[in-house]
């Protein structure tokens, strides 16, 4: 009970709420700010659940946890989803009064917090423990699968991919990861000369998503090995291995780059392995024996390079956030093209309350505090960045009304209250189907990964 409290509950209610309260506080501080007065801040929807009044905000815990809202003093546009206001406010104290550059600076205050969240975790982040160094344009140690059909071989340097030249190698990785048998075009340099070529990822299935299959190395050097991830049913798991446990030798023979690993288990593939390793800075030893399949020796150990981190300073820590999350745009509007393009099932890609507990409850079990930090800022960017989408009842369909009017007032022309009424009903019914379809959706996914689907192909073959 305390595990699923501590690695469950605990972890979801601060990352989405987390999330929802700083983005009503850039709303709410803003208001506060300009002298507008603020009735109701509300973490969640629909019927109050309980709360506090304070002055003249009443501060609420709603019943339904998809978000939440600041209602301002005088807007009645969003009735339908926040109730109606009182009557007897100051004139000085309304919202609906104030010149459109004060009502545009409230609303754009919620996503902006939240994209500076997402920019503060990852910053912090940098700033004290550094940045991984990963080189652009990576040279290739190791290939099998889609990627040795394709044509890439040991000694390639990747100079260009998907469009991308001098392409870092998270970007490769990320493309391949959201393009499971789609084509991917890629160059390389080889001896000297530029060479084209065609990827397509081969699918696999990790937690009941179909992501592309990373099946080449990268040269990073001489650097420690740990494992990224010990199998369930494999030797290594029966040995007592576990995740992130650092590899020091095996036969005596030292670990140092995840691509030494594989020679070594085939290399002995038909004697007892002797595997030295670290684990919170206590070495062991255990002993255990290769899983043959076909021509092919397996541990159940899938290797990841421990790359050293630099100090970058505060000028690097800042670069290095925003490119971390314009990455993270650039990803999350490539799926949602594929979605557009019929290459990417919505179901598959969209995410409710249900799964993101459940992703929580993953990154802390395996990260801790900082797993958690880096998905509170991946789900703020996001909350951000689609809070400013002109969608009624969202703060970019506040912002596209507020623009609407202006150009209608050039022209004489005024917005109704009861036409822009009408839009945020549309726009609530609007949000009421999507909530009903990502729970909905979280529920199969749950009921599927609970049961096993038989449809899934295989996950890759573990390494090695």
């Amino acid at each position: 009970m305390i595990d699923f409290l501590v690695f469950g509950i605990l972890p979801f209610i601060f990352i989405l709420g987390a999330a929802v309260v700083l983005h009503e506080f850039g709303h709410f501080i803003v208001a506060k700010i300009q002298g507008i007065r603020v009735e109701t801040f509300s973490v969640g929807f629909g019927p109050r659940l309980f709360g506090r009044r304070w002055g003249t905000t009443d501060y609420r815990l709603s019943l339904i946890p998809l978000g939440g809202y600041v209602k301002l003093a005088g807007d009645e546009s969003n009735a339908a989803v926040e109730g109606a206001g009182a009557s007897n406010i100051p004139e000085r104290e309304r919202f609906d009064l104030r010149p459109r550059w004060q009502k545009f600076l409230v609303m754009v205050a919620g996503p902006t917090m939240n994209i500076l969240t997402a920019l503060s975790v990852v910053f912090a982040a940098a700033l004290i423990s550094g940045v991984q160094e990963t080189p652009s344009s990576p040279t290739i140690t190791r290939v099998r699968g889609a990627s040795e059909a394709a044509g890439l071989r040991p000694g390639d340097r990747i100079v260009e991919f998907n469009g991308e030249e001098n392409p870092s190698l998270e970007r490769i990785q990320n493309d391949i990861r959201i393009s499971p048998e789609q084509p991917l075009p890629f160059v390389v340099e080889r001896a000297g000369q530029r060479v084209s070529l065609t990827l397509r990822p081969a699918q696999e299935i990790q937690e009941g998503e179909k992501l592309g299959s990373i099946d080449f190395l990268p040269d990073f050097g001489n650097v420690p090995v740990v494992a990224g991830e010990v199998r369930a049913g494999f030797p290594a798991e029966a040995a007592g291995l576990r995740e992130g446990d650092r590899l020091v030798s095996l036969n005596d023979e030292p670990i140092l780059g995840q691509g030494t690993l594989i020679p070594l288990v085939q290399k002995y593939r038909d004697a007892p392995l002797r595997l030295v390793y670290e684990r919170e800075g206590r070495r062991a030893e255990t002993t255990l024996t290769a899983k043959i399949e076909g021509d092919r020796a397996f541990i159940g150990i899938v290797p990841e390079d421990d790359l050293p981190y630099k100090s970058v300073g505060v000028v690097g820590a800042a670069g290095y956030a925003v490119r971390r999350n314009v990455e993270i745009l650039r990803m999350t509007g490539a799926a949602f093209a594929q979605i557009f393009r019929g290459q990417r099932s919505a179901r598959e890609s969209i995410a409710g309350p249900i799964e993101i507990a459940r992703q929580s409850s993953n990154v802390a079990r395996k990260f801790g505090w900082a797993g958690v930090f880096s998905m509170l800022a991946f789900l703020s960017l996001n909350l951000g960045v689609v809070n400013l989408l002109p969608i009624p009842v969202l703060d970019g369909g506040a912002i596209f009304l507020l623009g609407l009017e202006a150009v209608l007032g050039w022209v004489g022309l005024r917005l109704s209250m009861t036409v822009r009424e009408r839009i945020q009903q549309v726009g609530f019914v609007m949000l009421l189907l999507l909530m009903g379809f990502v729970i909905t959706n979280d529920l199969v996914k749950t009921v599927t990964r609970l049961r096993g689907s038989p449809e899934q192909p295989p996950a890759a073959s573990p390494a090695k």
